[in-house]
């Protein structure tokens, strides 16, 4: 067989495949089936007239009987308040670890259900080390959290990460527990 038959042989091979995976019995001008049960009119859900309390506006048959809620109500904002606000690290270490996972998770769940919150993400070390680079551990701290956050559902625009290095210690003290509690990312609200 000579190569430009081969070649020929080949592209009318593929192209008998091509139309072949085209067909389908599917058919695609078929209109989407739509619930159709009565909405009420004028005082029905999303319409923006009127309150609906737990009963309904007007009281019309086929409303549903679900209140609205207002993510950004006071009730809200104080059940975020609540939320855990440290994230502490190993030695010499920027990584978040599993145990802090919770904290991150709850609010970046909070970020992403209000977009205007912000928080400020403020890295710090324990006194051992330069200055230096105690400033660029605690800037890598605050940024590996932010990380974590934004895969979770937060924007970077509502999070600003920022390092005082060891110039601002959570615990005086010259040992372990005191250095423990000085290796952390606080998230406060800005």
């Amino acid at each position: 067989m000579k190569p430009t038959s081969l070649i020929l042989s080949a592209g009318l091979t593929a192209l008998a495949l091509v139309v072949g995976g085209c067909a389908s019995d599917v058919k695609l001008d078929t209109p989407v089936p739509v619930e159709t049960r009565g909405t009420g009119g004028a005082g029905a859900a999303g319409s923006g007239s009127g309150s609906a309390g737990a009963g309904g506006a007007a009281g019309s048959a086929g409303q549903s009987g679900v209140a609205s809620v207002d993510l950004n109500k006071a009730g809200n904002t104080a059940a975020n308040a609540n939320l855990p606000r440290i994230v502490y690290f190993d030695y010499d270490s920027y990584v978040v670890k599993d145990e802090f996972r919770n904290v991150v998770e709850a609010n970046s769940r909070m970020l992403g259900t209000d977009r205007t919150r912000r928080l400020s993400l403020e890295g710090h070390t324990d006194e051992r080390g330069g200055r230096e680079y105690n400033l660029a551990l605690g800037q890598k701290r605050a940024e590996s959290v932010a990380r974590a956050m934004t895969l979770l559902g937060a924007a970077e625009s509502q999070l600003e990460a920022v390092s005082f290095g060891k110039e601002r210690p959570a615990a005086t003290g010259r040992d372990e527990s005191a250095w423990a509690m000085n290796r952390r990312v606080e998230l406060n609200a800005k």
